[in-house]
């Protein structure tokens, strides 16, 4: 049963997905009030908690405290309600790069009860018109610099009747900015319910098509409350750093929830790409990085014998699974701990992952406490240890896709089946084996493309690949592999075979890739994952 809303808007409310759809919900460790903001427990609570002088914020050349930020959201919360007519339950798009003002509109948008929509800052106006009319946005906030493609898909939209801009530049100098400069620092936030709406988490687009996925205020906070808690064990003193956009949940969480919630800072930095990462670690003496894999194999090939991360106490992958030589490497060059797990937009964040005192190569590892997993085979029974099949997790988030498009697909029987394919081995470790659809069927034998890409980048000539399964009349499937060498790697009849070899000798020779395919780039999302069905689709 849920609470009652503060909401004025009811679409969020009225587009849940049917409640006998849901994923069962686990959440009686976490002992929320019935009324509850998550805007204003990661700032005014903080500063109420004593917090008003330690840095929240670092970037565009300045840090900020908890005491700022507070004052700055409240200026721009009042601004939005005052000035711009947001109502409780208005669906309010950002469009920014990384940066401290996009998390202050973030926040404020929060606080004054609004259903967020973060954004990636190079989505065009066909992408973005997309988000709009499925949320029914009513509200954008737009960083000055990005704002023509979000004024063009303005312009054809029905719902999207405010566009404001705000500087995402240290000059604080946008109309929005404008508007908050005179307000007062006080500001009474909407008292919303837990369970109202706080946030519309898009997918990321891995097979084309993005989906909405609603989070409560709540959820915010447990991901807090229990990963970045129980597996980080963050303290005031640290200092994240990571490269994944705020709009995709895993750096929502990662460089703004996380460090909020326990005093600590997160730096934002527009700059912070993949080879910059080793210097904005050194400078920013951080203790806590988040990036995808394919980002830290950019960082060792960045990595100089000079390098010092000796601030740095954890780096945490996910996004796409961790291939081992990328983890050995890691560890060989570094002796820092590398934490890989898995978590899914729908989940709003981590559920399985390793730990600081239990992490291995080609292991995901353990279920964050609070969440259960197991690995189901095609009738919804659980398989025993060894034995691939779908990988099932319930806990104290669940997905709930905005209009419950697609609800019955991902949740069955209570559980969220993540469209992942795991084995759990005889110690309860969970093991990735590939994406449901990374899975090739080849002359009878179930082969992972994972498992192929790792046996791929374990050879010295190659920089990135990915592995697709292509029909083929004798054997259904064979393994075709797409792959970009390093500098200087010269293409050709030998390079195959030399990249064949490595294979056999490596996994077991049936899974060698039979077709190779040399490539300058894969394509990927702006949240660094390889789209393998523009892949299969150009087949």
């Amino acid at each position: 049963m849920l609470r009652p809303s503060a909401h004025e808007d009811s679409f969020a409310r009225d587009n849940l997905p049917a409640p006998e759809t849901w994923p069962e919900l686990r959440i009686d460790a976490f002992d929320y009030p019935d009324r509850l903001n998550a805007g204003v427990e990661l700032t005014d609570a903080m500063v109420a908690r004593g917090f008003g002088d330690h840095t929240a914020l670092i970037g565009n050349g300045r840090r900020r405290t908890y005491k700022e930020l507070s004052d700055w959201t409240n200026r721009l919360a009042h601004a939005l309600v005052e000035d711009l007519g947001v109502k409780p339950g208005n669906r309010v798009l950002i469009r920014s790069a990384n940066n401290p003002a996009m998390v202050a509109c973030w926040l404020a948008a929060t606080k004054a009860g609004a259903v967020v929509v973060n954004t990636m800052p190079m989505l065009r106006a066909g992408e973005l018109a997309k988000y709009v009319d499925k949320a029914g946005i009513t509200h954008a906030l737009c960083d000055t610099r990005l704002m023509d493609e979000m004024a063009i898909c303005a312009k054809q939209s029905e719902s999207l009747r405010t566009v404001v801009g705000f500087d995402g530049t240290s000059n604080h100098d946008a109309e929005l900015d404008r508007l908050a400069l005179e307000k007062s620092v006080q500001f009474d936030a909407v008292e919303t319910a837990q369970d109202d709406v706080a946030l519309i988490g898009f997918t990321s687009g891995s097979t084309g098509e993005p989906k909405g996925t609603m989070h409560f205020h709540r959820d915010l906070l447990i991901i807090a409350d229990g990963y970045a808690r129980e597996v980080l064990d963050v303290q005031p003193e640290d200092v994240f750093v990571g490269s994944p956009p705020l709009a995709f949940t895993f750096g929502l969480g990662g460089l703004a929830i996380f460090p909020l919630r326990f005093g600590a800072a997160a730096t934002l930095l527009e700059n912070a790409t993949p080879p910059n990462m080793v210097e904005i670690i050194e400078k920013y003496r951080a203790t806590v990085c988040f990036t995808a894999p394919t980002a830290y194999r950019a960082m060792l090939k960045a990595m100089d014998e000079g390098a010092d991360l000796s601030s740095l106490r954890a780096a945490v992958s996910a996004g796409e699974t961790l291939p081992a030589p990328v983890y050995d490497e890691w560890m060989e060059k570094t002796g820092k701990p590398m934490l890989d797990g898995i978590g899914a937009t729908e989940m709003l964040h981590i559920f399985v992952t390793n730990r600081f005192e239990d992490h291995r190569p080609a292991c995901t590892g353990k279920p964050v406490t609070g969440y259960e997993a197991r690995v189901i085979g095609e009738d919804g029974q659980e398989l025993p240890p060894g034995e691939i099949g779908r990988l099932a997790v319930r806990g104290p988030t669940g997905c709930r896709y905005l209009r419950g498009e697609r609800q019955i697909e991902y949740v069955q029987d209570g559980w969220n089946i993540t469209g992942d394919a795991f084995f759990m081995d005889e110690e309860g470790y969970f093991h990735f084996a590939a994406r449901n659809d990374d899975m090739i069927l080849s002359s009878g034998y179930n082969i992972a493309g994972p498992e192929v890409e790792a046996a791929l980048l374990a050879h010295e000539a190659v920089a990135e690949c990915a592995v697709i399964g292509v029909p083929d009349e004798e054997r259904g499937a064979i393994v075709e592999a797409h792959v970009v060498l390093s500098a200087s790697a010269v293409p050709g009849p030998e390079m195959i075979k030399s990249l064949q070899d490595h294979v056999k000798s490596t996994i077991a020779p049936y899974k060698y890739p039979r077709s190779v395919v040399f490539t300058k780039a894969l394509p990927k999302t702006e949240t660094g994952k390889i789209q393998r069905f523009r892949l299969r689709s150009t087949r």
